[in-house]
């Protein structure tokens, strides 16, 4: 498989390792210093680029019929137009904001404990998550899709940072500290206990694997996908 890669930083690199270890070849790489955009021999594109520069690195890869795995947050007040191309243009792609395999099973189970805990009003749900110095988003893109599988199976309406405004506000806490590649806990809180589901990450690679297997399932397929079809949770 012949992989573009939309931005060549920590993550970027951590996709070309993986990928490479398990035979694919890396044929192009866009960063922000590089504009050539020739996707003639690319098979499938992997965007882990800049907010900034996320849309148009997709539109272009969509545009030269390439399929697209998505993991950029802090961009997503466009992802319509996005999948409004995609369909334009018959093509496929993927957005996740969190693509490990772990995450996505911990999401699940997000969603599962959500729905058991409806009705029990005793208890109030917060969300911590705590990343790296460098992460310029807040909260983190998996943080709101926790919080937003939440509030669908629930009685709270919206989320927002803490310190949270009204108990129907889910509330977030992001957190940074240096060398964190990602923790993510969701509370349930009563008087007489406490319940918490955490996931740890211990290094990115667990994210540029997930990356590189929807890149894997992807190819030959057309539409708009969720990680959930790439593990076949639905």
């Amino acid at each position: 498989m012949r992989i573009a890669l939309l931005g060549y930083g920590k993550m970027g690199k951590a996709i070309e390792s993986i990928a490479q270890g398990r035979g694919h070849e890396i044929t192009l790489k866009i960063d922000k210093d590089n504009l050539d955009y020739d996707f003639s021999f690319v098979d499938v594109a992997i965007n882990f680029s800049t907010p900034e520069s996320a849309v148009k690195n997709i539109s272009n890869a969509l545009k030269s019929n390439v399929p697209v795995i998505s993991g950029t947050t802090g961009w997503l007040s466009e992802l319509k137009t996005i999948e409004k191309l995609c369909i334009a243009k018959n093509g496929s792609f993927i957005y996740a904001s969190n693509f490990s395999l772990g995450v996505n099973i911990f999401f699940e189970i997000n969603k599962s404990v959500a729905k058991m805990m409806k009705n029990l009003s005793d208890y109030s749900i917060d969300i911590e998550e705590i990343h790296h110095t460098q992460k310029v988003d807040a909260p983190s893109g998996t943080a709101i899709t926790l919080a937003e599988d939440i509030i669908e199976k629930s009685n709270y309406n919206s989320w927002e940072l803490a310190p949270a405004k009204g108990s129907n506000k889910l509330e977030i806490n992001a957190k940074r500290h240096k060398n964190v590649p990602g923790t993510h806990t969701v509370n349930y809180n009563s008087s007489i206990d406490k319940i918490s589901l955490t996931h740890n990450a211990h290094n990115r690679q667990g994210f540029a694997l997930g990356a590189v297997v929807a890149a894997e399932w992807i190819i030959g397929k057309e539409g708009i996908y969720t990680m959930s079809d790439v593990l076949n949770f639905k």
